[in-house]
Parts: structure tokens; C-alpha cells; sequence
């Protein structure tokens, strides 16, 4: 599983190093080096704002997605919202490997999309790894502390 909060940075040319742990990670629990990078689903950043980061899913977490969005039977989504989802995440995801010291080039394109320019930060996320700005990641923050669900009995009986 991808766990904890990783700081790093990303150069001009869309380089960025992905944290040593994650890609232990990729190999060790999913099996595979490669991983497909793509922009998040829309973040809620308060006062109706949102915002955007990318996600990095294992190479078979990523198809099995696919194949699940591919025609969206019992997700419950119009087709509509289903061809959003599809356009927003599958469309502009690219397949990637790490070089030998951990680097990743990031396309232009989803660099502009989750505003990446300098300093950034890698969530681990269980089974992904989310990518943000260090601004959007601050909204995130402060968003997640109002949707904190504090009087949940689930979150209670998990002794959170």
C-alpha cells in the first residue's frame, strides 16, 4: 500500500523524482514497474472552487479501471457523467517507468492541469498516489478538515 506524504520538486523541463517508497511499492505489492499517470478527479476546494492534481495508478489498477469505466454498467452514472469521468481521467493518462534514479518526466499538459511548478507533494494513497501543488494541497487540507466526518459511529467503531 502507498502511504505517507512526500515533498519534492519538479524542474522546468516537467522532471520529478518519485519518492523511493512508492516505487518499492509498485514493485513489491503490485508487481510491476510501470504506472500510468493522469489527471485527478476534481477536488472540492471550498466556496465552489475546484481544483485538480494528478494520480499515479499501478499499470493494472489502471486497466482494471478501464474496464470498468469502459461502459459504466452499475456505476450508477449517466452517460454524460460517465463520458466526463472518461474524458477527464482515461484521456490523458500515460504509461510510464521510472528511469534507474527514480525519475519521471510529467507532460506539459498535466503539468498545466494540476498547476505543478515547483515545489510539490506525493500522497500515498492506499492503492494510488496523488500529486498536488503545494497550493492546491494546502485548499486540500483545509477543505478535508470541514468534510472531516467527527461524529461518525463508522469512523468511531474503526476507533478513529
Amino acid at each position: 500500500m502507498f502511504r505517507g506524504k512526500f515533498e519534492t520538486s519538479i524542474d522546468a523541463k516537467g522532471r520529478t523524482s518519485i519518492p523511493a517508497k512508492f516505487r518499492e511499492v509498485l514493485v513489491d505489492t503490485f508487481g510491476d514497474e510501470r504506472f500510468f499517470l493522469t489527471k485527478s478527479s476534481p477536488v472540492r476546494l471550498g466556496d465552489g472552487a475546484v481544483g485538480y492534481g494528478l494520480v499515479i495508478y499501478p499499470y493494472q489498477k489502471f486497466l482494471e479501471l478501464e474496464e470498468q469505466l469502459k461502459d459504466g454498467s452499475g456505476l450508477g452514472l449517466s452517460l454524460a457523467e460517465l463520458a466526463a469521468v472518461k474524458r477527464t481521467v482515461l484521456v490523458p493518462a500515460v504509461e510510464c517507468t521510472a528511469d534507474k534514479l527514480g525519475r519521471v518526466l510529467v507532460p506539459n499538459d498535466l503539468r498545466k492541469s494540476a498547476l505543478l511548478e515547483r515545489e510539490i507533494i506525493f500522497v500515498g494513497m492506499q492503492t494510488k498516489v496523488d500529486i498536488y501543488s503545494q497550493a492546491v494541497w494546502t485548499k486540500v487540507c483545509e477543505q478535508d478538515e470541514q468534510n472531516y466526518p467527527i461524529d461518525s459511529p463508522a469512523l468511531a467503531a474503526l476507533g478513529l
